[in-house]
């Protein structure tokens, strides 16, 4: 699932290009629209290609993204050469110039970075999400054989998932790019799983340390008068290396700790 993820991160650029060309806008609500769309196109292209093709998971996801990602590039250099729309920009973002992309209404109001609202819209829509479905996807992800038994569609609430990691993904482009997208859906969730294996916690830690790594990323990266996405996604390594050292149970240290004052067995 984490593949999952990289996967989409890459592959919703020709949907964020044909919304582009379909509407001539760059409108916010329809790139989420295109990339969301091409999102859920993944999903079930992986899916198919794994079931009805016979191909292993894995082989099934890299076929997938890069030909959806190269169709995107191309798409870009053909029709969008000449617009402020690129690979690079989708790749690697620029934090530095969210504070400077304002809304600004028809009356000349300055209503702050648009990429906060932006950003702010969609984590009212996941959290509603998460609230309304959460009995559902707990269940399908964990247990979809009882999910199914029951009378849950394990297959709709896997693609209501991956149309949300589409909107994530998309809404950060922007100002992040992909590569940070993908630091951020994986290194969090995998650190907090090291600390807790309840899952609320674990989803309140993941936020935590989002946070956390993006603060100490922006100071490494003003320190160093470095890349602040790739500041933030070396804090992320950081903080999953030190749970993976020192987690109180799952830790690699404290397991050592643990073998070493277990009692000898007498042979």
């Amino acid at each position: 699932m984490a593949m999952v993820g990289d996967a989409i991160s890459h592959a919703v650029l020709p949907g964020i290009v044909l919304a582009f060309l379909i509407t001539g806008s760059r409108d916010s609500v329809t790139m989420l629209i295109g990339a969301g769309t091409i999102g859920v196109l993944t999903t079930f292209l992986i899916e198919f290609f794994h079931k009805k093709g016979k191909l292993q998971t894995d082989a099934s996801i890299g076929v997938t993204f890069t030909w959806l990602f190269a169709i995107g590039v191309i798409l870009i250099s053909v029709f969008a050469g000449k617009v402020d729309l690129d690979q690079d920009c989708v790749l690697y973002g620029e934090i530095a110039y969210v504070p400077i992309d304002l809304w600004i209404t028809k009356a000349g109001v300055v209503m702050g970075p648009r990429v906060l609202y932006i950003a702010g819209t969609v984590l009212l829509i996941i959290l509603a999400f998460i609230f309304i479905g959460y009995k559902e996807l707990f269940l399908t992800t964990f247990d979809p054989s009882f999910a199914t038994a029951i009378g849950i569609s394990t297959i709709t609430w896997h693609y209501l998932l991956m149309g949300a990691v589409s909107i994530t993904t998309v809404a950060s482009f922007e100002s992040v790019g992909a590569i940070l997208v993908v630091a951020f859906l994986i290194a969090p969730p995998a650190t907090a799983y090291l600390l807790t294996e309840n899952l609320v916690k674990m989803m309140i830690i993941s936020s935590i340390l989002g946070i956390l790594i993006s603060i100490s990323g922006y100071y490494l990266a003003a320190g160093t008068d470095g890349s602040i996405a790739g500041a933030m996604a070396a804090m992320s390594g950081v903080f999953f290396g030190l749970a993976f050292l020192f987690a109180p149970k799952e830790g690699y240290i404290f397991k050592i700790l643990k073998k070493q004052s277990a009692p000898t067995r007498l042979e």
